[in-house]
C-alpha cells in the first residue's frame, strides 16, 4: 500500500515522532497507519528501556485544581536536561499526569501508573513520552489535597518550585492575601505551620546545637548550664520566625508576621511545597563527553 507526504505529516502529528522514524514506519508498514504507529510505539519503548538507567535529576513541578470538587494537585516530574524541562511537550505531560491524578485519586505513584491517560496507562505514556522526547521521564512524587475549604498553588520559575497550600473558614475577597501566603512559602522555606507542629526531638536538637555553641563562647566561660538553657529559651522565637510560617516576617512587609497578615481572612491548614530535584543526584559531565556521546549514539 502507497503512502504520501500527507501520511508521513498525520502520523508525525499522531506520534510525535520524528518524520524520518513515522516514514520509515510507514514504510515498513507497507503504508498502513495503524500498523505503523503501533511499530513506532514498539520502537519507541525499545529506545525507552536503554534509558532506564539514566539520572533524571532536572524536571518541573506542576500543579492543577479542581475547584469544583475541592481536589489540588501538586507534582513533580523528573527528566535528564534542563533544556527539555523548559520546553512546551514536558510541560504538557506534567500538566496531563497531574489531572489525571486528580481524577483518581492514587494512593502512590504505583497506583499512578496503572490509571489512564490518552487511552494508555500511565506507565506506557511516560514510556512513550520518554521516546518522543529522547530523555528518560520519571514521576517522583505528588501530593493531593480534598477539601470543603480554597485550594492556591503557585509555580514559580518554570516548574523549578510549586506550592499548594488549603485554606478554611475564607472570607471572598481575599484570594490576593492567600496567593500571597503561597508566595511566602515558595520563597521563605517554611518547615512547619505553626509552633506546636515543631516536634520534640527537633527542639531538643536544635537547642542542644545552640548550648554546645554558647559554651565556645569566652564570654560564657563561667555561667552555669541553667543560664544558658534559660538563653536558649529566649533565642527560640528567632528559631520558630524560620521555620514556622505563621511566625515568619512577611516577605512584602517585614513588619507583619504572616499571621498578621492573614488575620481573620482565612484559616491556613496545610501547605506542600515541592523544590523540584531536591535531594536528587545530578548528572555530571562535561560538554565535549556529552556531545562525543550523542554523536556515537547517532552513529548505531
Amino acid at each position: 500500500m502507497a503512502f504520501t507526504a500527507k501520511d508521513v505529516m498525520e502520523l508525525r502529528e499522531r506520534s510525535g515522532a520524528g518524520m524520518l522514524d513515522c516514514k520509515k514506519a510507514l514504510a515498513d508498514a507497507d503504508g498502513d497507519m495503524e500498523k505503523a504507529s503501533e511499530l513506532l510505539r514498539e520502537r519507541g519503548i525499545a529506545k525507552a528501556v536503554k534509558k532506564e538507567g539514566r539520572i533524571a535529576a532536572e524536571g518541573a513541578v506542576g500543579a492543577y485544581v479542581d475547584e469544583k470538587n475541592g481536589i489540588g494537585v501538586l507534582l513533580e516530574i523528573n527528566c535528564e536536561s534542563d533544556f527539555v524541562s523548559r520546553g512546551d511537550k514536558f510541560h504538557g505531560i506534567v500538566d496531563a499526569v497531574a489531572k489525571t491524578v486528580a481524577e483518581n485519586l492514587p494512593s502512590d505513584v504505583e497506583a499512578l501508573n496503572v490509571c489512564t491517560v490518552e487511552g494508555v496507562t500511565v506507565k506506557d505514556y511516560i514510556t512513550n513520552m520518554t521516546a518522543v522526547i529522547g530523555e528518560k521521564i520519571s514521576i517522583r512524587r505528588f501530593e493531593i489535597y480534598k477539601t470543603a475549604g480554597k485550594i492556591e498553588t503557585y509555580i514559580h520559575m518554570g516548574g523549578k518550585v510549586g506550592v499548594m497550600v488549603e485554606a478554611v473558614d475564607f472570607v471572598a475577597g481575599n484570594e490576593e492575601t492567600l496567593h500571597d501566603v503561597a508566595l511566602q512559602i515558595a520563597a521563605a522555606k517554611p518547615l512547619y505551620l505553626v509552633e506546636s507542629d515543631v516536634p520534640q526531638e527537633v527542639l531538643a536538637k536544635e537547642k542542644e546545637i545552640m548550648l554546645v555553641q554558647m559554651q565556645g563562647d569566652p564570654k560564657n566561660a563561667n555561667k552555669p548550664k541553667n543560664i544558658l538553657e534559660k538563653i536558649i529559651d529566649g533565642k527560640m522565637g528567632k528559631y520558630y520566625s524560620e521555620i514556622c510560617l505563621m511566625e515568619q516576617p512577611f516577605v512584602k512587609d517585614d513588619s507583619q508576621k504572616i499571621a498578621q497578615v492573614i488575620g481573620n481572612k482565612f484559616k491556613v491548614v496545610r501547605f506542600t511545597r515541592f523544590e523540584m530535584g531536591e535531594g536528587l543526584e545530578k548528572k555530571s559531565e562535561n560538554l565535549q563527553d556529552e556531545v562525543a556521546k550523542q554523536i556515537e549514539a547517532m552513529k548505531k
